[in-house]
């Protein structure tokens, strides 16, 4: 197939791409490089530099059979300080998309939602069935976009997946998490570990969970690229699905740090700091849905996960 792939030149869209380029997909990647880097565009795909609002000028092309939408802003703390340029960027922007591939017949998508979207769970682990209230503009742009999805599905016959996970780590051969400024917690604690930055902020340790820090689920970049494979052949026309991606397991923040500690033999200093706005307790996801419908079978451990970023941060072995 011909896709557009959004965000392609970041973290997880670069990781998704180089699947697809591997499976002799013909794949164009879109990118404004606000947060993504040139390199990391998938050997084989055509890179074509632009925010989101440009995709009507790649899609215009013609012949296109799907996008994965990968581009947006998709920092906690950041939007609730600057929520302006969350809603501008991630739903002005997706709208835009969504129009450019309803006026040239693209007819499906793959959307990287979130986990987010659920704000403070009633239960855990989180089903597709749960309440919806985000505790963020983050989390509530990211809602706004999967409404906007359904609606654009039942009127206009666009298939589509979206895929709601929360935190995601490991590598893809020499693609790995590399943001800047970086606020993911798994190169946050390699990078404690090594020196490359101070000690390790820990948002919070009175949070109602085992140890008082915030838990959340993870999953290989290796496994969440399976997933938007199934996802992309999985599309219905005029039909909107969404799927959770999680191991139904949850680690905190502390257990993260140990499991770092535990791969590198590396001990990690840090300090507890107070309550992150807009974080919540507990986000662990249920993924039956998705492992019983479209046959989803995730291999990698947390350890896996460690290991994997371990070595792509540090260019070191593990122990």
């Amino acid at each position: 197939m011909k896709l557009l792939v959004t965000g392609g030149a970041g973290y997880i869209g670069s990781c998704v791409g180089t699947v697809l380029v591997a499976q002799h997909h013909e794949v164009v990647v879109l990118d404004d490089l606000s947060t993504g880097f040139a390199d990391a565009v998938p050997d084989g795909a055509e890179f074509v530099q632009g925010d989101i609002t440009t995709a009507a000028d790649v899609l215009g092309r013609g012949g296109f059979d799907g996008v994965l939408h990968f581009a947006a802003k998709s920092q906690v703390g950041e939007s609730v300080a600057k929520p302006d340029l969350y809603w501008r960027t991630n739903v002005t922007g997706s709208m835009a998309l969504l129009d450019a591939m309803r006026v040239h017949d693209v007819p499906r998508l793959v959307f990287s939602s979130t986990a987010a979207t659920y704000g403070e769970p009633e239960a855990v682990p989180i089903t597709e069935d749960a309440r919806t209230k985000p505790t963020s503009p983050y989390g509530a742009s990211k809602l706004a976009v999967d409404m906007m999805i359904t609606d654009y599905a039942a009127a206009f016959g666009l298939g589509a997946v979206s895929l709601r996970y929360f935190n995601v780590g490991g590598a893809l051969a020499d693609r790995g998490e590399r943001h800047d400024p970086e606020s993911h917690l798994v190169p946050l604690v390699i990078d404690a570990a090594t020196g490359a930055r101070g000690r390790l902020q820990v948002f919070g340790d009175d949070w109602p969970t085992e140890d008082g820090t915030c838990v959340r689920d993870y999953v290989h970049i290796n496994d969440l690229a399976a997933a938007h494979v199934l996802a992309l052949a999985a599309t219905t026309a005029g039909k909107h699905q969404i799927f959770n991606l999680g191991s139904g397991d949850g680690y905190s923040v502390l257990q993260m740090l140990s499991a770092v500690e535990r791969v590198s033999g590396v001990p990690v200093p840090y300090d507890v700091t107070g309550r992150r706005a807009g974080d919540t307790a507990r986000l662990v996801a249920s993924s039956s849905k998705i492992r019983n419908e479209l046959g989803w079978d995730p291999t990698f451990t947390i350890d896996d996960i460690v290991r994997d970023a371990w070595v792509f941060r540090t260019g070191k072995p593990t122990v």
